[in-house]
């Protein structure tokens, strides 16, 4: 039987033990409540100055307007001018991440040998960890000179080689989604397929792609919900003319193309034009909050299903 001390001992071991894991799950509450705190912070800061916008300019003005013009006179506060810009920007490219991306996961997941798998995805890896500013540069200095020779009436900001960096930007995330989510296929389905006679085509695009298309649709809808959010290349590219207009290759400014270039002038604290960064800010972070709860009910979707 154990002796009186040695119980002793066991028991004020136990109770340290039962101190420390409760310290420790105390901490981890703290962080946890940090995160969320900011959160709410940050949000509650976002809608309160928007609110007070709303009380001076109407919200159908603000939602439907065609004109904006907060800093000049007569003022405008119509958003659909740099909502147009911005969707612009997130369909061009779209147009580029998404073919590029997902032929880019198909070839890493189903044909690449390893030694070719091992050197392009660090390859991605790196382009996902250029800063935007310098694809913001690079569009300026590279993609619009040959806009320019190929259509002469290309301006030198213009959304065209603004949406064209943000596409080649957002590339990796398609890609590396994609390809985690085509790699989660068990691979009895292929060799199934392959017993029947399929193709690796067939395979691929019956099988393969089929079974992993709710990781790659998150995959697409993160991408441009990226590319909605994106700020200093289309700063820097895209120009600084807020006018509602569909071709591509004029100038046109985006919300937080508006968001940076107001921020870095000269405003004066609680004045319209000043709580107009709030305003779009607000529109900026329902639109994006509603892409990313789209991926995240997608990616739930994809996980029961591998379940």
């Amino acid at each position: 039987m154990p002796r009186t001390g040695e119980i002793t001992f066991r028991k004020r071991s136990a109770n340290g033990t039962r101190i420390q894991e409760t310290l420790i799950r105390w901490v981890l509450l703290a962080c946890a409540s940090i995160s969320v705190l900011t959160t709410i912070a940050v949000v509650g800061t976002l809608f309160e100055e928007s609110f007070a916008f709303f009380r001076v300019v109407p919200l159908s003005e603000f939602l439907f307007g065609t004109q904006w013009t907060p800093t000049l006179l007569p003022r405008h506060f119509g958003i659909l001018p740099l909502l147009a810009g911005t969707l612009m920007i997130a369909l061009t490219s779209s147009l580029i991440a998404i073919p590029f991306g997902l032929g880019s996961a198909v070839y890493l997941s189903e044909y690449a040998p390893r030694k070719v798998r091992r050197v392009l995805k660090p390859i991605l890896e790196i382009l996902a960890g250029i800063p935007s500013i310098v694809f913001g540069f690079f569009a300026l200095t590279f993609i619009t000179p040959i806009l320019q020779r190929l259509i002469p009436s290309t301006q030198v900001f213009n959304a065209l080689s603004a949406g064209l960096a943000v596409g080649i930007m957002i590339i990796p995330l398609v890609a590396s989604i994609s390809e985690d989510a085509m790699a989660a296929v068990p691979d009895s389905m292929r060799k199934g397929a392959f017993a029947l006679g399929a193709t690796r085509m067939e395979v691929t695009t019956g099988i393969v792609i089929p079974a992993a298309i709710s990781g790659i649709g998150a995959s697409f809808i993160l991408a441009v919900s990226r590319a909605i959010g994106e700020t200093m290349i289309v700063a820097i590219a895209a120009g600084q003319s807020p006018v509602l207009t569909g071709n591509p290759l004029n100038s046109i400014q985006t919300m937080t193309g508006f968001m940076v270039n107001l921020s870095l002038g000269d405003i004066q604290q609680g004045t319209i034009e000043y709580k107009t960064v709030f305003a779009v800010g607000s529109m900026l972070f329902l639109m994006t909050f509603a892409m990313n709860l789209m991926a995240r009910l997608t990616i739930r979707r994809y996980k029961e299903a591998r379940k």
